[in-house]
């Protein structure tokens, strides 16, 4: 039978995985492996994707991806043998990494004191790679509960180590990368030779993440294993045997919780003596010289003799070189640069082996990792119950991801934070800082005229800086509170589960389930939305994203809103809030169809994700990334917006002769605005002054209100422009070009050509549709 066939609740072996390429690869790399046992948890609401359980953690696959592993049920899972930990507490500490007559293959002369030591910080997605660095230097990168949140690399100095850098990789579950994200850690490790690595590894979940830890053994580079959430493990009443893990691997096994601070000095204390003695790990060879082992044991040691002088060459490390080559990594077979012959030799080699195994070449190797992380956690690792945060996770998810309550769920759940965001919590918080601002300004203005300033200096201050940046401050807490509770969802584990849910639903605007978390990332803000699609392993997927995500209103654009709102509608606050954000998204979801059928024809990319345990998001995390959410918004306030209150202030008030003029009409603005102002007269805003504010929001969304402010001072709006040419105005607003920023970060993800293809093609989208809803508008009113 295949995995389609496994019903709910059943476990099966699995006998053979179908499929090819990196995909194959990447589900060998996930421990999906002939032998491995599975069980059918559930498939998601709409019948596709399917949920697994393998090696204690929770996988996604999409039913067509299933109908390619083969697998036959058994009556019940195996039931692994307990460690007798009271007769392995008398193992001796083999006391690598602290020097003396412990030194594992040191080098006799230590790194030099004035060479700075630099270390990798590497570890399966979503394992704790980020809290570790934020505790190591002291940083505040942003952390989540959901695989991939760090798609770039970090770089720190270790607190109280100033000789020392560090960096924080994105998330890989193999040296064999799959998405764009896992190739910036390969090549980091590969090209830029740090003195050692931290390997990062989930203690409630060794079996997966030490697959990760075996090849990067093979590196030859001075490492120490991290293992992080331990007391999780032991709140379940777990245990790790560390000192015999220790003695296995070779390596410095150091027990700690990141998120707690536990064991961060020991850490340190490990990392800092294997980088200055070059202690490399006591063992590179983890094949068994029987069975199906003995082959594998055989071509890797044959594979080596053969490449020997090549890798040497090269750099690259001689077992680590042997190993991808068997399970057919071509990147390094490319880069050793083999002869006609050596190729052809590797070939037979490669054969005898899946031969004498009855594996082919990319199962057996994986096959022979994870036969000895079985007996390195059957040897150390103690589970004795099912974890609590496991137990918590299954109870929440027959809700959040039920087959009927998962779809109302997250409309209830994005309805209640937009509704406590703009309505509630957001908009209090919004009244008193008002009030603030109002009595700031008025005092400032009242003690300006008591001394009586400079008629222009103080129209500067007050008509320019007051008016222009206090107008956008006011926004702060909006965008705070909705940052806000997308942490929170974020943190939880729910994003993830969003995923789960939406794959069927995305698909058929040709993207993967995955796509939601960028997109949902891009309510907050583009720039960090258009980064996360790094996490998509399909070039053409995430481009897709990408494309997409400006469509989906950023909160720089929640200003505008309110202020068109507050004027003309303001009995409707909310629902016309909503209404701008679901058209966003309709809009994004008619362009992804055309681009499926045009630009981007194919299939989006297989779903295969792991679902973290749900957690309470940490009030540290959240809180900082509010402060970092607030401090980016203050300084784009007190800097772009700034300058172009300023700019504004000044072409308003002169005239080309600069002399201050009596009316703005008169002024450089009205005279530079009027060239353009003629694009939006048909759709009921022809206003130089609405030109303006429109064009200053190229810079930044939030200056189109101070821009307004500034032009229109203490005079409506509402008797400028109809409510209809509001309504015209708003939609226009959401669907134009996104900001400089946003435009930058998808240049240099996707480059000029496109980046500059969503500039004009978003705009002409956003004309379009403000003139149809123009349109639309005077033909019911004539009605």
């Amino acid at each position: 039978m295949t995995l389609k066939e496994l019903e709910i609740g059943k476990t099966a072996r699995i006998s053979s995985v179908g499929g090819e390429g990196a995909l194959r690869q990447h589900f060998l790399d996930m421990g999906v492996i002939p032998g491995a046992e599975i069980t059918m948890v559930k498939y998601a609401p709409m019948g596709d994707p399917m949920q697994f359980q393998i090696h204690g953690y929770e996988l996604t696959l999409r039913v067509a991806d299933a109908e390619k592993i083969q697998a036959e049920v058994i009556k019940e899972a195996t039931v692994k043998k307990k460690v007798n930990k009271e007769k392995s507490d008398f193992i001796d500490h083999p006391g690598l990494g602290e020097g003396g007559k412990y030194h594992v293959k040191a080098d006799e002369n230590p790194v030099p004191d004035d060479e700075k030591l630099t270390f990798a910080l590497a570890g399966n997605q979503n394992c704790g790679k980020t809290t570790l660095f934020n505790q190591l230097t002291g940083s505040n990168q942003h952390v989540g509960n959901f695989p991939g949140v760090t798609v770039d690399r970090k770089d720190g100095v270790i607190k109280g180590h100033s000789n020392t850098l560090i960096t924080d990789l994105p998330g890989i579950y193999s040296m064999s990368p799959y998405t764009s994200e896992e190739i910036v850690t390969r090549e980091f490790i590969l090209e830029n030779h740090p003195k050692a690595i931290i390997n990062i590894v989930d203690a409630t979940n060794i079996e997966r993440n030490l697959y990760l830890t075996m090849q990067l053994m093979e590196l030859d580079v001075p490492m120490v294993l991290a293992l992080n959430m331990m007391d999780e493990v032991r709140e379940n009443n777990g245990s790790v045997l560390v000192n015999k893990m220790e003695e296995m691997l070779g390596i410095p096994v150091i027990p700690i919780s990141a998120a707690k601070g536990e064991g961060i000095g020991e850490l340190v204390d490990h990392a800092i003596h294997i980088a200055k003695y070059q202690e490399r790990p006591g063992r590179h060879d983890f094949c068994s010289k029987d069975d199906k082992g003995g082959a594998v044991h055989r071509c890797i040691h044959g594979i080596m003799h053969l490449i020997s002088d090549h890798a040497e060459n090269t750099g690259i490390p001689e077992r680590f070189a042997a190993s991808k080559l068997a399970e057919g990594d071509k990147l390094i077979l490319k880069k050793l640069k083999l002869s006609k012959n050596e190729e052809d030799m590797l070939e037979h080699i490669i054969i005898e082996m899946e031969e004498e195994s009855g594996l082919d070449r990319a199962a057996a190797m994986a096959d022979m990792r994870f036969s000895f992380i079985e007996k390195v956690c059957d040897a150390t690792v103690i589970k004795p119950k099912e974890s609590k945060e496991h137990a918590r996770s299954i109870k929440i998810d027959k809700i959040l991801t039920g087959k009927y309550t998962a779809i109302p769920s997250f409309i209830a759940i994005m309805a209640l934070v937009f509704w406590l965001t703009f309505d509630v919590i957001g908009a209090v918080m919004q009244g008193w800082l008002e009030l603030g601002i109002e009595y700031l300004t008025n005092a400032t203005d009242a003690f300006f005229t008591s001394i009586s300033v400079n008629e222009v200096i103080h129209s500067l201050v007050i008509d320019g800086i007051f008016t222009g940046v206090g107008s956008v401050l006011s926004f702060l807490p909006i965008i705070v509170t909705l940052f806000f509770f997308l942490s929170l969802l974020e943190d939880s584990g729910y994003m993830a589960r969003v995923a789960f849910v939406m794959d069927k639903l995305l698909r058929k605007i040709g993207l993967s389930g995955r796509s939601i978390v960028p997109m949902l990332i891009g309510f907050g803000c583009t720039v960090p939305g258009v980064m996360a699609s790094r996490t998509l392993p399909s070039e053409r997927d995430r481009k897709m994203t990408i494309l997409m995500t400006p469509f989906m209103s950023c909160s720089a654009k929640l200003p505008i809103y309110a202020f068109f709102t507050a004027a003309f509608f303001p009995r409707h606050g909310a629902f016309i809030m909503v209404a701008l954000y679901f058209i966003g998204i309709l809009v994004g979801i008619i362009m992804a169809l055309l681009m499926k059928n045009t630009a981007f024809k194919g299939e989006p990319v297989p779903f295969v994700m792991e679902l973290p345990n749900y957690r309470m998001p940490g009030a540290k995390n959240v809180m900082q990334l509010l402060w970092d959410k607030a401090k980016d918004f203050l300084q784009r306030a007190f800097s772009v917006i700034f300058i172009a209150s300023i700019v504004i202030w000044f072409l308003q008030t002169f005239n080309l002769h600069m002399n201050v003029v009596k009316d703005s009409k008169d002024s450089i603005l009205a005279v530079l605005a009027g060239r353009i102002s003629p694009i939006f007269k048909p759709l009921g805003f022809g206003d130089w002054r609405i030109s303006t504010a429109l064009l200053t929001g190229f810079m930044a969304k939030e200056s189109v209100v101070s821009t307004l402010t500034v032009l229109f001072g203490t005079g409506s709006i509402t008797g400028i422009i109809t409510p209809l040419a509001a309504v015209s105005l708003l939609i226009f607003s959401l669907l134009y070009t996104p900001c400089v920023a946003a435009i930058a970060s998808i240049r240099r993800e996707l480059g000029t050509r496109w980046a500059a293809y969503i500039v004009v093609v978003q705009c002409a989208i956003a004309w379009g549709c403000a003139f149809i809803v123009k349109i639309v508008g005077t033909l019911i009113g004539a009605v």
